[in-house]
């Protein structure tokens, strides 16, 4: 059975107003929700989301909204001068009209999308890594790749709303003004599509691959998709959103209890991307797919020492220098839960650097290996953690130390990380007490220091022989 979202009442006028008036805008666009949920601040485990009021069984629609209640370019009420001008809006992120879109629709008081964008009234609720002190990122979060990864953004942030945005909307003043529409509310809504919007699938095409044409489409542009950015994520998600030409139907994928909170899932995300995208992570225990980085060049590094002639150092930049070729910019092996997830990069690398002068002449002779020389199952196997100890011994020994060296790179004093540190953390995460006491970004960042730590550690000890 499925109501107007009108019937959901809300118990504190004055502070849930928002959320009221939210949902009386969804019963207007005429957005389908199912009797069985409610959306609420309470019982959820961040902000606002969504819950079981009963039993709900796979295959279940929790709720259906029409795409004309999507905000994006095409729905915008500026989308005539959006696509009219398409052609200067293009950057490397593609977000640009969406994000045009959100800076008209967000400082109108007449918007369509005020009363879902009101949810929403400073965005003081993103917490993202990006508006974190740089001291408090590098102190809290080095090692994990997240601080280059936020000095990469913020960057392109800048530049794109510098050299795209502000010379567009220098051009309508009628529709914006650079001082309310500024830089700094540009970042935040970036940081809102970031967290909020999704992305349709491409459609599959069932024709034969075109050869001749091997340049891949474009992903679709970012949209805001109301209610459905109110579920919270976690890896053992039970619902998941479905694409059909006419709505978006939130679907339930396994049996929901009554008062269980109902979670989309984002994708595979480890906790750092989480944090980085979304400015939360999962408990570390929780996420299983959870992952750490290895910087390609650690490998380099670790394969350097000792090293004592000339010609062998020379041998091996040559190998080096192809391998990264093969890997085609690749900048780090990443490794999850269970294994490798890059197995097939780790073991051409491994294959290539351990070749003797011979073997490696006769590679480039050959200009590589045979396509069926190499079974892909086998490698996805030898790089898992059942396989890992059976792996040769010098391939262990570069795998362990450079996994060492990647600790390493994890706030600590001195020498870099100790195992004293990794102590330190365990004990932080399994005391509630000493966890609580910690604030929301020191709780945060430290779920993902020691999920990566951990796995990294792990690794150590599947390859020490």
């Amino acid at each position: 059975m499925a109501t107007e979202a009108k019937r959901h009442k809300v118990s504190d006028d004055s502070e849930l107003s928002p959320l009221q008036n939210f949902l009386q805008w969804c019963d207007r666009v005429h957005l389908v929700l199912s009797s069985k949920v409610c959306v609420s601040k309470e019982g959820t485990v961040a902000e606002y989301g969504m819950l079981a009021k009963d039993d709900i069984d796979e295959g279940e629609v929790l709720f259906t909204i029409p795409r004309s209640a999507l905000l994006h370019q095409g729905t915008t009420k500026i989308s005539a001068l959006l696509e009219k001008e398409g052609s200067s809006l293009e950057s490397p992120s593609g977000w640009v009209p969406l994000l045009l879109s959100l800076l008209y629709e967000y400082t109108s008081s007449g918007s369509h999308w005020k009363p879902y964008l009101s949810l929403w009234t400073d965005f003081k609720t993103l917490d993202h890594p990006m508006f974190w002190s740089k001291e408090e990122r590098d102190r809290l979060l080095r090692g994990t790749g997240i601080p280059e990864a936020v000095d990469k953004d913020l960057a392109n942030i800048q530049r794109e709303y510098k050299d795209v945005v502000l010379p567009f909307i220098a051009k309508h003043p009628d529709l914006w003004n650079p001082d309310t529409h500024t830089l700094d509310l540009y970042t935040q809504l970036v940081a809102f599509v970031m967290a909020y919007s999704f992305q349709e699938p491409q459609e599959e095409d069932d024709d034969e691959e075109d050869e001749e044409d091997e340049e891949q489409e474009a992903p679709n542009p970012p949209m805001m998709v109301p209610m459905a950015d109110m579920l919270n994520h976690v890896s053992n998600h039970n619902a998941n959103l479905e694409f059909t030409p006419d709505s978006l139907k939130m679907v339930c994928v396994r049996p929901i209890r009554k008062g269980e909170e109902v979670f989309n899932t984002y994708g595979q995300m480890a906790n750092w991307q989480l944090l980085h995208m979304y400015g939360f992570v999962e408990p570390y225990q929780s996420n299983s797919n959870d992952t750490a980085d290895i910087p390609i060049g650690n490998l380099y590094e670790i394969a350097t020492q000792g090293i004592q002639s000339d010609l062998d150092r020379q041998l091996l930049e040559e190998q080096w220098e192809m391998a990264c070729e093969i890997l085609q910019e690749k900048a780090a092996f990443v490794f999850g839960k269970q294994g490798c997830l890059t197995d097939t990069e780790l073991h051409t690398v491994l294959k290539v650097i351990s070749m003797s002068d011979k073997e490696f002449s006769e590679f480039k002779d050959n200009e590589g290996w045979e396509e069926d020389e190499e079974d892909d199952e086998k490698i996805s196997l030898a790089f898992s953690n059942e396989g890992l100890p059976g792996l040769k011994a010098s391939w262990k020994g570069l795998i362990r130390e450079t996994a060492r060296l990647t600790v390493r790179s994890y706030r600590g004093g001195g020498e870099g990380e100790k195992m004293e540190d990794v102590d330190v953390d365990r004990a932080l995460i399994e005391d509630e007490a000493a966890l609580a006491a910690l604030s929301s970004r020191q709780q945060r960042a430290l779920q993902v220091r020691y999920g990566q730590k951990s796995i990294l550690y792990r690794l150590m000890e599947l390859t020490t022989s």
